[in-house]
């Protein structure tokens, strides 16, 4: 598979990511054996570059998937962390989970619009403090917000960015409001020009975009500035297709049979907390009636943030 120099990291990776979240137990909830062996796959079908985080819990998948092999991925970690202590933990947990003395990328994970970026300033003074230590070859951030994507561009010390794009702007936040894939162009576009790496996720809107599944890829893969897409993966087909999309070799009429999984949550099981409503980036999930939780699925993304944040694991995939 092509691959593409990241900004000025100079990181190797392909066109085409492995998104890790899929496999973990907020999604498909594989089993390490399972989920490390779709992995294994992508890294034998020439894919190089992975990304997981401190919440999804899927190290377990890479260590095995990469273990015995001599696979040298580029791999992409990130923390919700706001302070030093945290972020510094987070870090050092990676590399002890994942069994690399250095993790290639580590960023602040979803930051959102201000002041959320100056609330984490610990975490981020402790990101830089580890690539200078040499335990981490580049920093940045991912997030759905345009607002945060400028001002990515603007920070010298960000070597990455990972945004959220896709061509129906589906997820894409600007303050407190919505944004469209016009002004995220724009700031991946400016970022790449000030030599930030920027590799994007949500190209498929989280699943609401299959329907459309090479006109999806195609927009993403011509936009000025990326070097790479995250795409989630489950199962081997999955990998075979997208591989074949981006070699133009996929027949024309292909769409994947995704369009029935949707998120939703247990009413038996939900206690109205509203830990979900405030993680979701998205504002998918709602109180009903009832003063239970329950997902707008004309807007919601099929991520999965929310499942973690529940006490009592109410928050369901299923199709």
């Amino acid at each position: 598979m092509k691959t593409n120099t990241l900004g000025n990291t100079g990181l190797q990776v392909t066109e085409v990511g492995f998104g890790v979240l899929t496999v973990g137990k907020t999604q498909l909830n594989l089993t390490v054996e399972e989920g490390a062996a779709v992995l294994r796959y992508g890294l034998e079908r020439g894919i190089n570059f992975l990304d997981t985080a401190e919440y999804y819990e899927t190290y377990p998948f890479i260590r095995k998937a990469l273990k015995g092999t001599s696979f040298e991925p580029v791999i992409a970690s990130k923390s919700l962390g706001l302070t030093y202590r945290s972020m510094e933990t987070a870090i050092e947990d990676a590399r002890i989970a994942l069994d690399r003395d250095i993790i290639d990328i580590f960023l602040l994970h979803e930051v959102r619009d201000d002041p959320d970026f100056e609330n984490r300033a610990g975490a981020w003074e402790c990101l830089q403090d580890a690539k200078a230590k040499g335990l981490v070859t580049a920093v940045g951030l991912s997030t759905h917000h345009v607002d945060v994507a400028a001002k990515a561009a603007e920070v010298n010390e960000i070597d990455v960015l990972f945004p959220l794009i896709n061509l129906q702007s589906l997820g894409i936040r600007k303050g407190s409001g919505f944004g469209t894939k016009e002004e995220m162009e724009l700031e991946i576009k400016r970022a790449a020009q000030r030599g930030k790496g920027v590799f994007a996720m949500k190209v498929f809107g989280g699943g609401n975009l299959v329907g459309r599944y090479q006109e999806a890829i195609r927009y993403v893969r011509g936009l000025e500035g990326i070097s790479s897409m995250m795409v989630g993966f489950g199962r081997q087909h999955e990998i075979d297709r997208i591989i074949e999309a981006v070699e133009d070799s996929l027949d024309p009429t292909y769409i994947p049979d995704l369009t029935d999984k949707k998120i939703s949550v247990d009413q038996g099981d939900c206690i109205g907390c509203g830990n979900c409503m405030v993680r979701c980036p998205n504002r998918a999930i709602f109180r009903n009636d009832l003063g239970l939780a329950e997902v707008d699925h004309n807007i919601c993304l099929t991520c999965g943030y929310c499942a973690p944040v529940c006490p009592v694991r109410a928050i369901i995939m299923f199709g």
